[in-house]
């Protein structure tokens, strides 16, 4: 199982910023990851249920990279589920 500490979830995040993903509110988003002990499931319930907060993600250039994005969700054994909703919620920005 990949490392839970703090590093972990800012290697993630940077990851998703690489393959062209814009986080909204990013600050937010990392303070609560940083808090909670399990940041995937955070991390989940954030991506589909955070915009009242503020916290949302787009494609920030119109080429973001789903291989990209593919191979980060499972470095960070995300379940296939979870990266799935996460891609259908990019698409649905446009």
């Amino acid at each position: 199982m990949g490392s839970l500490s703090n590093e972990s979830f800012d290697e993630f995040l940077d990851s998703l910023k690489q393959a062209g993903v814009a986080i909204s509110n990013e600050r937010e988003l990392r303070e609560r990851l940083a808090e909670a002990q399990r940041w995937r499931f955070a991390f989940a319930t954030l991506a589909s249920n955070g915009r009242p907060l503020g916290i949302s993600f787009q494609d920030a250039t119109s080429g973001v990279n789903h291989a990209e994005i593919h191979r980060t969700f499972s470095q960070f054994e995300f379940p296939e589920s979870m990266e799935a909703a996460f891609a259908a919620s990019l698409r649905a920005e446009h």
